[in-house]
């Protein structure tokens, strides 16, 4: 399997998830199932199958951050040569050329990608453009509704 780009927060904040489903809700799921089978019949018993249900969730989720994490390549920025060009982990404050709009973008992997909080997907067109690029390029992405004009006003490596 291939490695997957992930920044150092990324990878940070997957193994806290980790922790806290190994050890505060996979017990919180072992205490309900065995509480919902001191009720007696598990055939017809909801409260069982509903806990089954959430410790199927729990231990699929378990298992997904663990393959991530265990292919994942972590990137440090900070400790990149980037030589003043866009890649994996920075952040890219880009204008659009024809509304002068200004909008900041931080490049990060698939699992870390969230447009509110400004973190766009490596894979995006965005990003895919912006990538090897410098400071007052221009890059032309393929937008659904046309192509759009952006010039990169300055990038940082934090």
């Amino acid at each position: 399997m291939n490695k997957v780009p992930l920044t150092v927060k990324g990878a940070e904040k997957l193994r806290a998830e980790l922790e806290e489903l190994k050890s505060v809700v996979r017990p919180r799921i072992v205490a309900s199932i065995a509480t919902a089978r001191a009720h007696g019949d598990l055939k017809e018993n909801a409260e069982y199958h509903a806990a089954k249900e959430q410790q199927s969730f729990a231990e699929g989720r378990i298992s997904e951050i663990e393959g991530k994490l265990s292919n994942a390549q972590i990137i440090d920025i900070t400790k990149v040569d980037a030589n003043g060009k866009v890649v994996f982990g920075a952040t890219v404050e880009i204008e659009d050329i024809e509304s002068e709009r200004k909008v900041t973008y931080q490049i990060v992997g698939e699992d870390e990608a969230n447009i509110k909080e400004g973190r766009i997907s490596i894979g995006s067109p965005i990003a895919r453009a912006l990538i090897g690029k410098e400071v007052e390029d221009v890059v032309t992405v393929k937008a659904p509704g046309g192509n759009v004009d952006y010039e990169i006003i300055s990038i940082e490596y934090i």
